[in-house]
């Protein structure tokens, strides 16, 4: 196994490149891949963003490039963000041999991209859907294409591309060489890659356990309600480098971002429904450490590869395994260590349990800071500014107003005063107890009245107004259920509902006793 990139058959001018941008050793999915694709080999190999496998496929592409200016390699990518960041890459590790990589995606002008494909480019990496604007407006030929690259395949096949992959491999000419890139490889990827890959030869570095042994994961039980004040307490009490906040929807992307800006901190958001150059600038602000906080639907966060993220913070549980691995696989990057954090509900267990099996791995249950571990920690940082205030000699313009005051207080009682000041908003943070926050309550409504838990859930939300988040846990058994709500909703729910007919009958709500069974 090469341990150097002096060990593989490259061209110097690619040496150096690689020297330049400060590479020392290959990474194992780099030392696997690239003397395969140096041999034209056509190869699939497992692996996800951090594990290095652009430069992986990169090199093999560039060192096969001459110096014509018609496309001669093309790499498909599931986002305009990775096409971006692959295309830079590229660009990289090519410059020393002057070899070009071209982006082409959606969102940017295509009298643009069209005039950059006339000046010429060696490789193109793109989009399927803008690539196919292209090759239908014969702007872009691929009769010379010699590699093909599909990186994050099972984002693309998630996405819905796998026909527009089809569709661009067959304007490709037979005699290519094909590498396949995936983090997991399901069943419509074996089936491309056996019609259209010759042979190929499967790479793999266990690249799920390799991202995640690297990263401390824990979760928090935190209400839906409490979940704004539980990341600020975190962001607060472990000061992270950068951290990464995902979201399902756009809507809440927007809320969450918004949020911590008016409470004061640089944070900014990214989704689909963004602008290109909206989503380049933050990103930009992002790596360069101007916000410290990304907050980013799964779709608009695909592919970002930036170094020093420490915290992945899941505000939404994802929504199954595979993205669970690729969102927290953002942080420890690179060797370096990482968090990754995930807020679940009551409600949500079973998914979290789901994710630990399936991505073979365990999430340690954690209790959130306090408002006392804030107030520790805010506490401490004031020290310091106080010391380098006072070594800095510039507190000397209040010494006469502190002498002032000396006259009445001592000047104990007038810096505890002053502190008090400062901290008074502490005491308006909402607190969280996640250990009893929920009430469990007996309803005479079960299986025999045909009726499933689902059906349970929108009957609670239609009669009583409270929200999905606020239910937590639903034992069913033949004629009654014991239901989880809020401890401030379970009031209200029983006030709604006790006496009240439903499914042809009177039905009984009241509080659970202690010791009643949960359980079927």
């Amino acid at each position: 196994m090469q341990k150097s990139f002096y060990d593989f058959s490259m061209s110097d001018e690619t040496l150096n490149s690689l020297t330049e941008m400060g590479f020392e050793e290959p990474t194992p999915i780099q030392q696997k891949a690239i003397p395969l694709g140096l041999e034209g080999r056509d190869i699939i190999g497992q692996a996800q963003t951090g594990t290095g496998k652009t430069v992986a496929f990169g090199v093999p592409l560039i060192e096969r490039c001459s110096k014509g200016k018609k496309p001669e390699a093309l790499v498909l990518a599931p986002t305009r963000e990775l096409a971006i960041q692959i295309a830079e890459e590229l660009n990289r590790v090519g410059k020393q041999k002057r070899v070009f990589a071209l982006p082409i995606y959606g969102g940017q002008s295509i009298e643009r991209q069209i005039r950059s494909l006339k000046k010429g480019a060696h490789i193109v990496v793109g989009t399927p859907g803008r690539i196919i604007d292209h090759i239908k407006r014969k702007t872009l030929n691929l009769q010379n294409i010699h590699t093909v690259v599909l990186d994050e395949a099972d984002e693309m096949l998630n996405m819905g591309f796998i026909d527009d992959i089809e569709f661009i491999l067959k304007q490709t000419p037979s005699e290519r060489q094909t590498m396949l890139f995936s983090a997991t490889i399901p069943r419509e990827i074996r089936n491309i890659a056996k019609q259209y890959m010759k042979e190929p030869v499967r790479v793999s570095v266990d690249t799920d356990r390799m991202v995640v042994s690297q990263i401390r994961q824990i979760f928090y039980e935190v209400r839906h309600t409490d979940k704004i004040t539980a990341l600020t307490r975190i962001i607060d009490v472990e000061d992270p480098e950068l951290t990464l906040v995902f979201c399902h929807t756009k809507k809440e992307v927007d809320e969450v971002s918004s949020r911590l800006k008016q409470m004061g901190y640089y944070a900014g958001a990214i989704h689909g429904d963004y602008t290109q150059a909206h989503r380049n600038r933050i990103i930009k602000q992002f790596k360069s450490g101007e916000i410290d906080i990304l907050v980013a639907t799964d779709v608009a966060a695909r592919g970002l590869d930036i170094t020093g993220v420490s915290h992945v913070i899941n505000y939404s549980i994802p929504q199954n395994p595979d993205s669970y691995i690729h969102r927290i696989g953002r942080t420890g990057r690179a060797g370096k260590s990482g968090i990754a954090i995930t807020f679940v509900t009551p409600r949500e267990y079973r998914n979290l349990k789901t994710i630990e099996r399936s991505a073979k791995t365990r999430i340690l249950r954690a209790k959130l800071p306090t408002r006392e571990d804030v107030k520790r920690v805010r506490l401490q940082e004031l020290k310091e500014e106080i010391l380098e205030t006072f070594e800095a000699d510039e507190h000397q313009d209040f010494l006469a107003f502190v002498d002032d005051l000396a006259k009445e207080l001592s000047t104990r009682d007038i810096a505890a005063a002053a502190l008090s000041l400062l901290y008074s908003s502490d005491d308006e943070d909402d607190d969280i107890d996640s250990e009893q926050e929920s009430t469990r309550l007996f309803i005479t409504l079960g299986r025999k009245d045909n009726i499933t838990v689902s059906e349970l859930i929108r009957l609670l939300r239609e009669h009583t107004g409270i929200s999905g988040s606020s239910i937590g846990q639903i034992s069913m058994l033949d004629t009654f259920s014991f239901v989880e709500v809020s401890a401030s909703d379970a009031p209200n729910v029983v006030k709604a509902l006790n006496g009240k007919a439903l499914r042809g009958r009177r039905i009984k709500v009241e509080q659970a006793r202690p010791h009643s069974i949960s359980r079927n």
